[in-house]
């Protein structure tokens, strides 16, 4: 009677856990990268052509950074629309993982390659002191290219807030632990795109003030810099979610606390949870039944804890119960240390 099997499609319910399996709707996800990038593709074109008449190496960093960051709004919504396929013989627990790799890719290429063109740019300005020309399209370009990135992140931040209150955690909580990496790559993004307006300027402007390019090839090199610290922390997330990263301790608690409490049921010796997508997971137990527990009994407990874990805690798809034996054994080989 072992490997009860139980899988349901997640129903939006209150929780007032961390957010680990959690994920704002696929069309808000969406329209949020859509946004991005259209903003994105406008601004490139507006700083490359900017950086061209001022000579800035800053400029056209940041037109790198643009180009960049509208390449990965392509990759986020092609990782969007694959991991929204439904389940098949092959992947039964579905595409929601192909997200991840999707979004992997895109913060190892198109932020990589960002930082490496601005990186080349500023040590080229420096070693050579090219002087610029006239700042004054510049300076326009990256007021309104500010101005755009703003709308574009303030759409970012308030879906993040959004969730958060629904969630009943901080902003920066929900962010850091939210499995909607497309959320958190443009939310990102919009953020380095505006500290990058914000070093370009100062880099045309003491430029301007002592007549130095080392400013500008400087400003050029710490824009790169921007880039590889975004592309870390983007790719070290994505890459944890892909391996298989399981939910919160937090959350992972009140999926214990939920099954042990149901009747006939002694203890939760061993609990796993893997994140299979964007606000999906996966809950396997092995759970200790009292010794007068029939096959009925232990058949309807598994009913009853796949309603209440798919009601209760959002993201939950499916729910694997194993019943083993009550003396305690399960508990014993669940802490064993590992031979080596």
């Amino acid at each position: 009677m072992s490997d009860l099997v139980r899988s349901a499609d997640a129903t939006p319910a209150e929780n007032a856990g961390a957010p680990a399996g959690a994920q704002e709707s696929g069309g808000e996800s969406a329209g949020t990268v859509i946004v991005a990038g259209l903003v994105n593709l406008g601004i490139a074109a507006a700083k490359f052509a900017a950086g061209l008449i001022s000579h800035s190496s800053a400029m056209l960093s940041e037109a790198a950074h643009s180009v960049a960051d509208t390449v990965t709004e392509v990759f986020l919504f092609v990782a969007l629309k694959r991991g929204e396929q439904p389940p098949d013989e092959k992947h039964p627990f579905g595409y929601g993982r192909e997200t991840y790799f999707w979004a992997f890719i895109a913060s190892l290429t198109t932020f990589l390659v960002g930082a490496g063109f601005s990186i080349f740019q500023g040590v080229t300005t420096i070693v050579h002191r090219t002087a610029g020309g006239p700042p004054l399209v510049s300076y326009i370009v990256l007021a309104v290219s500010f101005v755009l990135e703003g709308v574009s992140f303030l759409k970012a931040v308030g879906q993040v807030r959004g969730a958060a209150r629904r969630w009943k955690v901080s902003p920066g909580r929900y962010l850091a632990s939210t499995t909607d990496t497309t959320v958190k790559a443009v939310t990102f993004e919009d953020a380095a795109a505006m500290v990058g307006i914000v070093l370009a300027a100062l880099g045309l402007l003491l430029e301007q003030l002592t007549g130095d390019p080392l400013w500008d090839g400087v400003s050029a090199l710490l824009i790169g810099v921007l880039l590889i610290v975004v592309a870390y922390i983007l790719a070290r997330a994505n890459m944890s979610l892909l391996i298989g990263q399981s939910a919160s301790p937090q959350i992972e608690q009140e999926l214990r606390d939920e099954i042990a409490a149901l009747p006939h049921v002694d203890g939760v010796p061993l609990l796993l949870t893997s994140v299979i997508g964007p606000g999906k997971i996966l809950v396997a137990a092995k759970v200790d039944f009292d010794d007068g527990s029939t096959v009925a009994d232990i058949e309807a407990v598994a009913d009853e804890a796949e309603r209440r874990l798919v009601a209760r805690h959002e993201g939950v798809r499916y729910v694997f119960l194993d019943p083993t034996a009550g003396d305690g054994r399960a508990r014993a080989q669940a802490h064993r240390p590992t031979q080596g």
